[in-house]
């Protein structure tokens, strides 16, 4: 059964990987309809959290916004089909990489790389990108109950040169990758409660985030470059190295106020780029210690 999953998830891929655009944009829009306009699956999600980022959009504004963003995302699904057949000899076809000097500098202080970054674009394909292009990327996700499932999502991954630590007691993993001189990818965007998480605001409204980035950044004196991934107007995955941020502008600031200033960074990408970040995301929940 597994290997017949296996044949099978591989033929698929193949067709969506070679076939042309107009195919994967019109399986995209098909999803997308079926998601957001025919079973409605967190509109409301969708609708509230706009409503809240953009008190001023009206109410067709929002669902212009939210269709777009629908479709987005089921293009980022369909687009996991590139990953078993993405390779060093064919991945400048996907790919775009933007002020990659930052990066690279970065890494001649060898004391590694914190990425701050968010669910933008398609992040599974920025890391690849990454990857392929000869940077060492670790990044932190959580891993599948199931190990068939588990042993091919990675595997397509991390054959691509990514590799994974899973978020339960991660920080010693990352600080030794760090230590190695390698760059720690971090969405810091979605919503973490305590004890992990510090009370801070997103789009002016309270919310939780992981305060993990601002301590390690701390500890390991790795540099922090915000990052992030958007897929442009033809159909490429645009690689973006926005800048380095300091860590600690006055000996006063906090870690909460770090961790501030980061999310204040993630919140002027997503205003650059409304329809790629992840709405369906419930980012305002209510934060009690």
């Amino acid at each position: 059964m597994k290997r017949l999953i296996g044949w099978l998830g591989r033929a698929v891929s193949s067709i969506l990987f070679f076939g042309p655009a107009w195919l994967r944009k019109a399986l995209a829009y098909f999803l997308a309809f079926l998601w957001f306009d025919l079973f409605r699956i967190r509109r409301d999600v969708v609708d509230s959290n706009i409503a809240l980022a953009y008190p001023e959009m009206s109410p067709r504004e929002r669902v212009r916004l939210g269709r777009a963003n629908l479709r987005h995302l089921a293009l980022n699904f369909i687009e996991y089909s590139y990953l078993p057949w993405l390779s060093r000899d064919n991945y400048t076809e996907h790919f775009e990489y933007h002020n990659v000097e930052i990066l690279e500098e970065a890494f001649k202080r060898g004391k590694g790389v914190l990425l701050l970054t968010l669910h933008l674009g398609n992040g599974d394909m920025g890391a690849a990108g990454l990857a392929l292009k000869g940077y060492p990327i670790t990044l932190v996700s959580k891993f599948f109950k199931v190990k068939w499932l588990n042993d091919m999502w990675f595997g397509m991954r991390g054959r691509l040169g990514t590799r994974f630590v899973p978020p339960r007691d991660s920080s010693f993993a990352l600080l030794r990758a760090l230590k190695a001189n390698r760059a720690v990818l971090i969405p810091l965007d979605q919503f973490t409660g305590p004890p992990i998480g510090v009370r801070t605001t997103f789009f002016g409204h309270e919310t939780g985030t992981a305060a993990g980035l601002a301590v390690m950044a701390e500890r390991s004196g790795a540099t922090v470059i915000s990052i992030h991934a958007a897929r442009t107007p033809e159909g490429r995955h645009g690689i973006h190295v926005v800048r380095e941020l300091p860590v600690r502008i006055s000996p006063e600031e906090t870690v909460e106020q770090i961790t501030q200033r980061f999310n204040d960074e993630l919140e002027s990408l997503v205003r650059s780029y409304p329809e790629q970040w992840m709405w369906i995301h419930r980012r305002w929940k209510k934060f009690k210690y």
